[in-house]
């Protein structure tokens, strides 16, 4: 997909996110969309975007997918420098601490998020590199 394009609609759902409190622009097909908030690693400033997620055992999960790039996005690289962030769904702000899913809870949740969504394997197959699942768990 196009870079400019990616960016252009993210700005658009990121505002229609926030106007309608989550009811416009929440799904996305069979996707669920949430708008995740990390601090940037270099700037040190607040970044917003909106991002397919899953709900599953009491955590939310995102797949640091890229769309299958060869490079992690963004936002995974500002999650390793600091893990604490802030998830928006259906306009409920949630503090939350992310971690990488390791081992056996990676291939158990890998499983479980293709099964939902199918493109994360061709997706895998395009990128050159490990595809992380993030956990958000809620803290506070």
């Amino acid at each position: 997909m196009n870079d400019t394009f990616i960016k252009w609609f993210m700005g658009i759902n990121t505002f229609l996110l926030r106007l309608s409190r989550g009811r416009i622009g929440g799904r996305l097909g069979t996707q669920t969309i949430l708008l995740l908030e990390t601090t940037g690693r270099k700037s040190g400033q607040p970044r917003v975007i909106p991002i397919a997620y899953f709900f599953h055992e009491g955590v939310y999960l995102i797949v640091a997918s890229n769309w299958g790039k060869d490079k992690n996005a963004d936002w995974y690289l500002n999650l390793q420098k600091q893990p604490r962030a802030t998830l928006t769904v259906n306009g409920k702000i949630i503090p939350v601490e992310a971690r990488d899913a390791q081992e056996e809870e990676y291939n158990r949740l890998w499983k479980f998020v293709t099964a939902q969504h199918p493109p994360y394997l061709h997706y895998q197959q395009m990128a050159k590199r490990h595809i992380p699942i993030v956990v958000f768990q809620p803290v506070g």
